[in-house]
């Protein structure tokens, strides 16, 4: 029996995930990524994760990288994260950005911020989990519906 790869991301995308830009200082500049992968791993020590693929050119920075910062996105972001989806972009040019005391900056209106050094970075197939120590972190006040990724779109929760 073969396995069918295309089939198999169909069926994950069952699976409705919150959508993050992670950024980290590149040889030159800042850079960005779109993940949803992100996820809590411990409250003590406190540690979170995400997934990058090994393939991207974007991989051997973060992968490299001391530290990065995690902004968990708003319904209203939808244009950012695709951008930064894309192949080959990851550019923070013209997006508008927050400092932080790690470095790499968060995404202004970002519903909460996550700044991590890493911990570890472990292959997983075509992928690596890179792992971060949480070394501060805020959440916008007032909260706001996350951006949302199911079967292939984008989408929001609605509020209660």
């Amino acid at each position: 029996m073969s396995f069918d790869s295309r089939a198999f991301r169909t069926a994950l995308g069952a699976f409705p995930t919150g959508v993050a830009v992670v950024t980290a200082s590149g040889p030159d500049s800042h850079m960005g990524i779109t993940v949803n992968s992100f996820t809590s791993v411990s409250l003590d020590p406190p540690l979170v994760l995400w997934c990058i693929d090994r393939r991207s050119r974007r991989f051997p920075a973060f992968a490299g990288a001391a530290g990065f910062t995690i902004s968990i996105l708003g319904a209203g972001q939808k244009e950012v994260s695709a951008r930064l989806a894309g192949v080959g972009e990851h550019s923070l040019d013209g997006i508008a950005l927050a400092a932080t005391e790690s470095g790499p900056p968060a995404l202004a209106d970002a519903l909460a911020v996550f700044e991590c050094a890493r911990e570890n970075v472990w292959d997983a197939g075509d992928h690596a989990v890179l792992i971060g120590r949480v070394l501060r972190f805020s959440r916008r006040d007032g909260g706001g519906a996350p951006l949302v990724y199911f079967q292939g779109r984008y989408g929001a929760l609605a509020q209660s």
